[in-house]
């Protein structure tokens, strides 16, 4: 079986050396050393001032929002995880969905503007697959009506656009390190801001709200991470240009083996043109539901996993909100896929996965 996605994991005695750290202290969480250093670690490879390492990106973007302060609408896009959105309406807010753009798969920014009413607090936006939003035109959006802005970074670490950290745009970014990510700590996520006072004030939200021994400033949460993940993260770090290198490496033979070579009725998104593809994934959007359909099947039968990624809209998908029809999204949402992409992936079955779907598309 070739899985969609593999975790990546380093050697096992390199793991283990920091465990038997942990039974040396006896420190298993509640922001322990192997926390704090990758918190330190992370701010260095990504080239940033603040970061904080937290439980997971939900909890990251659940915070963002009420560092903000915010209410009413927030702006955000509805080809993204389910986080994104879920986040919004568990803070108590509205999600106003924008459509995307059909080349990059982000929110249109040329869109938004239209939706904001005297309600709207902020734009949250995906950075999707990794790929930039429109950071600038959003920047300058977002100051003309005084909104506050989040992104959610999930897919994007490492991804650099006009030349620092896509981490640095908006009031606050978020990042995931679940898993599934090509840079990961089993479980975790990340909260950046530029801002020295509203990173305080996360901090403290992320330990219940507590300022001192028995006072408190904020409603907070438990969104601390434990120093076996942040173990899993240091054990990690030093082999994630590696990673990243094999992977783009494999996004190579999948476009010559497809685009150059073959000829697949599927397009890809286009990349942010002051950035670089991370490897985080391996999106194609093919020209009808019912080809992608024929080659996901396909695969499935040859023991090759692909997911739909994203589908179907969160705009339509979602129980707790009203149904909303969004043609770009509804459109892409139906005929994206996401093929396998993973470290250990070798060439010769990235050419066996493309031989299979040149194969079904033409039969």
């Amino acid at each position: 079986m070739i899985p969609v996605t593999k975790p990546f994991l380093p050697p096992k005695t390199e793991y283990e050396k920091y465990l038997d750290g942990i039974w040396q202290r006896e420190w298993l969480t509640n922001m322990g050393p192997l926390a704090s250093r990758l918190e330190m670690e992370l701010k260095s490879y990504l080239y940033l001032n603040h970061l904080l390492f937290v439980t997971n990106g939900t909890v990251a973007l659940q915070m963002a929002i009420k560092a903000l302060d915010l209410k009413g609408d927030i702006i955000t896009t509805p080809f993204s995880f389910v986080a994104t959105t879920s986040s919004i309406v568990w803070e108590g807010c509205t999600p106003v969905f924008v459509d995307i753009d059909k080349e990059s798969l982000n929110i249109d920014a040329a869109k938004i503007e239209a939706a904001i009413t005297n309600k709207t607090s902020a734009i949250l936006a995906t950075h999707v697959y990794g790929n930039p939003c429109d950071v600038e035109t959003i920047e300058k959006i977002a100051t003309k009506h005084h909104l506050k802005v989040i992104y959610d970074g999930a897919h994007a670490f490492g991804v650099q656009v006009n030349g620092k950290s896509v981490f640095e745009y908006g009031d606050i970014s978020t990042g995931s390190l679940h898993a599934t990510k090509l840079y990961h700590s089993i479980e975790g996520g990340m909260v950046i801001t530029k801002n020295p006072e509203l990173l305080n004030k996360i901090a403290k939200i992320r330990n219940f709200g507590i300022s001192g021994y028995n006072t408190f400033s904020e409603l907070g949460i438990n969104g601390k991470n434990s120093e076996f993940h942040a173990a899993m993260g240091l054990a990690n770090l030093p082999y994630i240009n590696e990673i990243m290198r094999k992977r783009k490496e494999l996004m190579q033979y999948y476009d010559e083996m497809l685009f150059q070579k073959g000829n697949l009725k599927a397009v890809k998104p286009q990349w942010h043109t002051s950035s670089e593809n991370n490897g985080a994934y391996y999106p194609v959007v093919f020209e009808s539901e019912a080809l992608l359909l024929k080659i996901k099947n396909h695969l499935e039968r040859n023991e090759i996993g692909t997911r739909r990624y994203f589908y179907p809209s969160l705009a339509a998908a979602l129980p707790y909100l009203k149904p909303q029809s969004l043609p770009v999204t509804d459109d892409i949402a139906k005929r994206v896929l996401c093929l396998p992409l993973y470290y250990d992936l070798s060439e010769e079955e990235v050419m066996m996965i493309s031989r299979l779907i040149l194969r079904i598309q033409n039969n």
